[in-house]
C-alpha cells in the first residue's frame, strides 16, 4: 500500500492548499496563448517555469541551451498594485510591470523588447 495516496471526500477549500501559489488557470491560459503564438512565430523556443513563496514566474528561452530571455511574473505580496505582474530580462531588472497581465502582455511589443 502506497502511503503517499490519500483519499479525498470533501472538495472543500482546505487551509494546506490554500497557502500554495502558482498561476490561476485564467492567467496560464494568456501566458499559454501569447507563448504558442509567439512558438509559431519562430520567436520562442522553449519555456520553464519558478515557483517560490514570493513569486511564480513563467521563463521564455529562444533555445534550450541559453539563458531564459523573458521571466512573466506575478508577485503574490506586491508593495504596489502596478507590481504584480512583471516582464524580467535575464539579470531581472524589471522591463514592463502592470495590475493586469492581459493588459500588459497584450501591449508589449515582444521585438523591441528584444534588442
Amino acid at each position: 500500500m502506497n502511503k503517499n495516496l490519500r483519499l479525498v471526500i470533501n472538495n472543500v477549500k482546505d487551509k494546506q492548499f490554500e497557502d500554495k501559489h502558482f498561476f490561476e488557470k485564467d492567467e496560464l491560459k494568456i501566458i499559454l496563448d501569447l507563448y504558442a503564438k509567439m512558438v509559431s512565430a519562430g520567436s520562442w523556443k522553449d519555456y520553464g517555469l519558478s515557483i517560490s513563496s514570493k513569486q511564480v514566474g513563467f521563463s521564455v528561452f529562444k533555445n534550450a541551451a541559453e539563458n531564459a530571455l523573458y521571466k512573466i511574473c506575478k508577485n503574490f505580496k506586491p508593495k504596489n498594485k502596478n507590481l504584480k505582474y512583471l516582464i524580467t530580462d535575464t539579470n531581472g531588472k524589471i522591463l514592463k510591470n502592470s495590475y493586469d497581465l492581459d493588459l500588459l502582455l497584450k501591449n508589449t511589443n515582444w521585438k523591441k523588447l528584444q534588442k
